[in-house]
C-alpha cells in the first residue's frame, strides 16, 4: 500500500533528454559554424523571458542566431533544434505503469519554451500519461520560483503529503522539498526505481 497519489515530473533529463541546453548549443554551434560564446552570451540574456512563454522562437532566434545574415534557414536551424531531443524509453513506461497500476495523477512541472515544449509533448506523445502540463511557457513562472510548485498544487488538487516529484536538477528538487514536496533527484532509471519503491510504488525492474 502507498499514500502517493500524485507525481509530478520534469520532463528533460527524467522523461526525454534536454531540449536545448549548453551539449545542444554546442552540436549546434559547430553544425552551423558559429561563434558558440557570442551565442551563449545572448542566449543567457535572454532564455528566461523566452521559456516564460514571452518570447516566439522566432523572436528568440532572431536574438540570438539571425541578428546577421546567416548561410542557413530558420527552419533549418529549428529542425535541428528539435531533432536534438530523445527519450528515455524506461522511465517514460515506468511512469506509464505506475499511473494504471496505482492510478496516480501524472503532472509535468518543467522548464521549457512553448515550440519545443509543444513540440516534444506531440513527438512522445506525453499526453498520453500526462494530466497536467504546468510548463513554464504556459504559466510564465520557471523553477525554482516556489509559485510554480503552488500553481501544480492548486491544479492537482493534491495534498504536499501524497505527492512524489521527480526531478534531476538537485537545486529544483531543494525548492520543492522546502514547500514539504517529497522529492528524488532523478540520477538513472535504476535508483529512482528504487527510492519509488521506498515510497510504496513498486516496480519490476
Amino acid at each position: 500500500m502507498t499514500d502517493i497519489t500524485c507525481l509530478f515530473l520534469d520532463i528533460g533529463g527524467v522523461l526525454l533528454t534536454n531540449g536545448w541546453d549548453h551539449a545542444a548549443r554546442k552540436l549546434a554551434a559547430a553544425e552551423f559554424k558559429l561563434d558558440l560564446d557570442e551565442m551563449e552570451d545572448r542566449h543567457h540574456l535572454t532564455f528566461d523571458t523566452y521559456e516564460e512563454g514571452k518570447l516566439t522562437m522566432v523572436e528568440y532566434l532572431d536574438r540570438v542566431v539571425f541578428y546577421k545574415e546567416r548561410a542557413f534557414t530558420f527552419s533549418q536551424f529549428r529542425d535541428f533544434m528539435f531533432d536534438q531531443s530523445k527519450p528515455f524509453p524506461e522511465m517514460i513506461e515506468l511512469i506509464r505503469k505506475l499511473k494504471t497500476h496505482y492510478g496516480l495523477k501524472i503532472v509535468v512541472v518543467n522548464n521549457e519554451a512553448r515550440e519545443l515544449n509543444e513540440y516534444r509533448i506531440r513527438k512522445f506523445n506525453l499526453g498520453e500519461i500526462v494530466d497536467f502540463f504546468i510548463s513554464s511557457c504556459f504559466v510564465h513562472l520557471r523553477k525554482p520560483d516556489a509559485d510554480i510548485f503552488h500553481l501544480a498544487l492548486d491544479i492537482s488538487q493534491a495534498p504536499t503529503e501524497r505527492i512524489i516529484y521527480i526531478e534531476n536538477t538537485l537545486m529544483f528538487v531543494q525548492a520543492a522539498e522546502g514547500l514539504g514536496i517529497r522529492s528524488i533527484l532523478h540520477t538513472d532509471y535504476r535508483s529512482t526505481c528504487l527510492k519509488l519503491s521506498s515510497f510504496g510504488l513498486k516496480v519490476e525492474m
